[in-house]
């Protein structure tokens, strides 16, 4: 039985992991020196980069841009920790690529950086034992790896596993942590409740951008909607941790902000930040990948309006 009222941890330490998003130039190109500013802007406020991900329009670079992403990241951080997507192309009915996942871990370890292992049609689809053996071989090919669920509404080859799957998963002890994006508390405070029984230093990473609070019930977070603020969820992070009743009113207006940029289509929240990142003068254009959704022009307006708000 689910009690959120129980399950509420005042003044607990909060890990953050941000989704660095990708910027482009007018001419359409990636503009690399605004990416490795937001990359170090992001580790200055104090959580961890993490690039290859969605908002990182992973699913829509080639091996190549990954690559740079990589090259790019680790030389503007220096020693400093990321994270980074593994990202396997497929196909509906395609079988597992055991060699592609293997390869981009290994492209991301080479690098000093933790993997994080999207899904795949081929992943998805492995019966639940081979599913869960084949996070156990990407284990053996990294010091400790995040695993991901990811819904449908991100992505069609997303799945939301079954709690027994994700038993299996805390069970891994390669396997650090994993992102949940199924959009639903009551799923994710299952996994609070079975990591807390079976593993307490395994880390529930909410992807809940409509429920950012989740970091008062046990979840830390990687979120797409902190690379549009990675400053404020920093310090709306630190006032939980000291017992501030302020963390409530900043709260609230970051999740105004995610209510307004993950509506749908939900993959379009990426031309919302890039409009709030040139708002506050970070990046030069808000431009995305050209396969990328796009927002209404009158979201600027909205935007600004919740930019003043947040004091930004």
């Amino acid at each position: 039985m689910i009690n959120p009222i129980a399950m509420i941890r005042p003044r607990r330490k909060v890990t953050g992991i941000s989704a660095i998003l990708l910027p482009f130039t007018e001419s359409g190109a990636i503009d690399w020196p605004a990416f490795a500013a937001h990359c170090v802007r992001t580790a200055e406020a104090g959580l961890t980069p993490a690039v290859n991900m969605d908002t990182g329009y992973a699913n829509l670079l080639t091996d190549a841009e990954r690559v740079a992403a990589l090259d790019a990241t680790r030389s503007a951080l220096g020693n400093r920790p990321f994270a980074a997507g593994v990202f396997v192309g497929d196909a509906p009915g395609a079988p597992f690529d055991r060699d592609a996942y293997l390869r981009g871990t290994a492209e991301i370890v080479s690098r000093g950086g933790t993997p994080i292992v999207f899904q795949s049609y081929g992943l998805t689809g492995l019966p639940d034992p081979e599913l869960l053996a084949a996070y156990e071989e990407i284990g053996r090919h990294c010091d400790g790896f995040i695993g991901f669920e990811l819904g449908t509404m991100f992505a069609p080859f997303g799945k939301i596993y079954s709690l027994d799957v994700y038993r299996g998963l805390v069970g891994i002890r390669k396997c650090l942590g994993a992102k949940h994006s199924s959009l639903r508390r009551d799923l994710e405070w299952q996994r609070i409740q079975l990591r807390d029984q079976l593993r307490p230093d395994f880390r529930v990473f909410t992807g809940n951008d409509l429920a950012i609070d989740m970091v008062m019930y046990g979840s830390d977070y990687l979120l797409g909607l902190s690379t549009f603020a990675p400053d404020l969820f920093a310090r709306r992070d630190k006032m939980w941790e000291a017992g501030d009743p302020a963390f409530y009113e900043l709260n609230d207006v970051l999740q105004y902000l995610g209510f307004l940029a993950f509506r749908a289509p939900v993959p379009a929240y990426k031309h919302d930040a890039a409009m709030f990142l040139k708002l506050r003068g970070w990046i030069g254009c808000d431009r995305t990948h050209p396969r990328s959704p796009a927002r209404p022009d009158s979201d600027r307006d909205i935007l600004r309006g919740i930019a003043a708000q947040l004091g930004v």
